[in-house]
Protein backbone atom coordinates (compact mmCIF):
# COMPACT_ATOMS: atom_id res chain seq x y z
CA UNK A 1 0.00 0.00 0.00
CA UNK A 2 1.35 3.39 -0.93
CA UNK A 3 2.50 5.68 1.86
CA UNK A 4 -0.01 8.42 0.95
CA UNK A 5 -2.88 5.93 1.09
CA UNK A 6 -1.70 4.57 4.45
CA UNK A 7 -1.54 8.12 5.79
CA UNK A 8 -5.07 8.82 4.59
CA UNK A 9 -6.37 5.61 6.18
CA UNK A 10 -4.65 6.47 9.44
CA UNK A 11 -6.23 9.94 9.41
CA UNK A 12 -9.71 8.49 8.80
CA UNK A 13 -9.28 6.03 11.67
CA UNK A 14 -7.99 8.72 14.03
CA UNK A 15 -10.84 11.07 13.11
CA UNK A 16 -13.45 8.41 13.94
CA UNK A 17 -11.61 7.57 17.16
CA UNK A 18 -11.41 11.17 18.34
CA UNK A 19 -14.87 12.14 17.08
CA UNK A 20 -16.98 8.99 16.95
CA UNK A 21 -20.20 9.31 15.00
CA UNK A 22 -23.51 8.16 16.45
CA UNK A 23 -22.06 7.85 19.95
CA UNK A 24 -24.69 7.56 22.65
CA UNK A 25 -27.83 5.63 23.41
CA UNK A 26 -31.03 5.62 21.36
CA UNK A 27 -34.23 6.24 23.28
CA UNK A 28 -36.14 4.70 20.36
CA UNK A 29 -34.08 1.48 20.22
CA UNK A 30 -35.96 -1.77 19.70
CA UNK A 31 -32.84 -3.94 19.47
CA UNK A 32 -29.75 -3.81 21.71
CA UNK A 33 -26.63 -5.85 22.22
CA UNK A 34 -23.42 -5.66 24.18
CA UNK A 35 -19.99 -6.84 23.17
CA UNK A 36 -16.88 -7.46 25.22
CA UNK A 37 -13.39 -8.40 24.13
CA UNK A 38 -11.74 -10.15 27.10
CA UNK A 39 -8.33 -10.00 25.41
CA UNK A 40 -8.06 -6.22 25.73
CA UNK A 41 -11.08 -5.09 27.73
CA UNK A 42 -12.90 -3.29 24.90
CA UNK A 43 -16.65 -2.94 25.52
CA UNK A 44 -19.45 -1.79 23.26
CA UNK A 45 -23.17 -1.33 23.73
CA UNK A 46 -25.14 -1.08 20.52
CA UNK A 47 -28.70 0.20 20.13
CA UNK A 48 -30.74 0.04 16.94
CA UNK A 49 -34.06 1.43 15.84
CA UNK A 50 -35.31 -0.94 13.16
CA UNK A 51 -38.49 -0.35 11.19
CA UNK A 52 -40.22 -3.58 12.15
CA UNK A 53 -43.58 -2.51 10.71
CA UNK A 54 -42.25 -1.54 7.28
CA UNK A 55 -39.38 -2.84 5.21
CA UNK A 56 -37.05 -3.68 8.11
CA UNK A 57 -34.58 -0.87 7.56
CA UNK A 58 -32.18 0.44 10.16
CA UNK A 59 -33.72 3.82 10.92
CA UNK A 60 -31.09 4.75 13.47
CA UNK A 61 -28.14 3.18 15.24
CA UNK A 62 -25.81 4.28 18.01
CA UNK A 63 -23.12 2.88 20.24
CA UNK A 64 -21.52 3.50 23.60
CA UNK A 65 -18.46 1.99 25.15
CA UNK A 66 -14.76 2.21 25.64
CA UNK A 67 -12.08 0.61 23.58
CA UNK A 68 -8.96 1.00 21.52
CA UNK A 69 -8.72 3.20 18.43
CA UNK A 70 -9.56 0.37 16.04
CA UNK A 71 -12.58 -0.75 18.05
CA UNK A 72 -13.98 2.78 18.39
CA UNK A 73 -13.35 3.74 14.77
CA UNK A 74 -14.90 0.50 13.55
CA UNK A 75 -18.06 1.03 15.63
CA UNK A 76 -18.32 4.64 14.45
CA UNK A 77 -17.88 3.78 10.78
CA UNK A 78 -20.23 0.80 11.08
CA UNK A 79 -23.05 3.03 12.35
CA UNK A 80 -22.60 5.38 9.40
CA UNK A 81 -22.57 2.51 6.91
CA UNK A 82 -25.71 0.83 8.28
CA UNK A 83 -28.22 3.68 8.46
CA UNK A 84 -30.95 3.08 5.91
CA UNK A 85 -29.91 -0.51 5.16
CA UNK A 86 -32.33 -3.42 5.29
CA UNK A 87 -31.61 -6.27 7.69
CA UNK A 88 -30.48 -8.42 4.76
CA UNK A 89 -28.13 -5.65 3.56
CA UNK A 90 -26.79 -5.24 7.11
CA UNK A 91 -26.04 -8.97 7.37
CA UNK A 92 -24.33 -8.93 3.98
CA UNK A 93 -22.24 -5.92 5.00
CA UNK A 94 -21.21 -7.82 8.15
CA UNK A 95 -20.16 -10.79 6.02
CA UNK A 96 -18.11 -8.63 3.66
CA UNK A 97 -16.50 -6.62 6.46
CA UNK A 98 -15.60 -9.80 8.33
CA UNK A 99 -13.96 -11.15 5.16
CA UNK A 100 -12.07 -7.90 4.73
CA UNK A 101 -10.56 -7.87 8.21
CA UNK A 102 -9.86 -11.60 8.45
CA UNK A 103 -8.44 -12.25 4.96
CA UNK A 104 -8.20 -8.90 3.19
CA UNK A 105 -10.79 -10.18 0.72
CA UNK A 106 -12.97 -7.55 -0.92
CA UNK A 107 -10.68 -4.58 -0.35
CA UNK A 108 -11.84 -3.13 -3.68
CA UNK A 109 -15.55 -3.83 -3.18
CA UNK A 110 -17.54 -0.62 -3.71
CA UNK A 111 -20.16 -1.63 -1.11
CA UNK A 112 -17.50 -1.48 1.60
CA UNK A 113 -16.83 2.17 0.75
CA UNK A 114 -14.85 3.82 3.57
CA UNK A 115 -14.63 0.57 5.54
CA UNK A 116 -11.73 -0.44 3.30
CA UNK A 117 -9.49 1.45 5.77
CA UNK A 118 -9.62 -1.73 7.87
CA UNK A 119 -8.14 -3.94 5.12
CA UNK A 120 -4.73 -4.05 6.79
CA UNK A 121 -6.14 -5.45 10.04
CA UNK A 122 -5.91 -8.99 8.68
CA UNK A 123 -2.12 -8.66 8.94
CA UNK A 124 -2.53 -8.32 12.72
CA UNK A 125 -4.74 -11.21 13.89
CA UNK A 126 -4.92 -9.98 17.49
CA UNK A 127 -6.57 -6.74 16.23
CA UNK A 128 -9.30 -8.55 14.26
CA UNK A 129 -11.35 -8.93 17.44
CA UNK A 130 -11.04 -5.18 18.03
CA UNK A 131 -12.26 -4.35 14.53
CA UNK A 132 -15.16 -6.81 14.65
CA UNK A 133 -16.42 -6.27 18.21
CA UNK A 134 -19.23 -3.86 17.30
CA UNK A 135 -20.04 -5.92 14.20
CA UNK A 136 -20.57 -9.08 16.25
CA UNK A 137 -22.81 -7.09 18.61
CA UNK A 138 -24.72 -5.95 15.52
CA UNK A 139 -25.22 -9.52 14.36
CA UNK A 140 -26.43 -10.53 17.84
CA UNK A 141 -28.92 -7.63 17.85
CA UNK A 142 -30.19 -8.53 14.37
CA UNK A 143 -30.66 -12.19 15.30
CA UNK A 144 -32.58 -11.39 18.50
CA UNK A 145 -36.24 -11.37 17.49
CA UNK A 146 -37.41 -10.45 21.01
CA UNK A 147 -35.57 -7.14 21.04
CA UNK A 148 -33.98 -7.95 24.40
CA UNK A 149 -30.44 -7.08 25.29
CA UNK A 150 -28.01 -9.75 24.14
CA UNK A 151 -24.30 -10.18 24.73
CA UNK A 152 -21.46 -11.36 22.52
CA UNK A 153 -19.27 -12.38 25.49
Amino acid sequence: MASDLRDLYQEVLLDHTRHPRNFGRLATANRTAQGYNPLCGDRVSLSLDIDLEGDGRVRDIAFEGAGCAISTASASMMTEALKGKTLAEARELFRRFHGLVTTGEGAGAPELEKLVVFAGVHDFPIRVKCATLAWHALLAALEDERGESVSTE
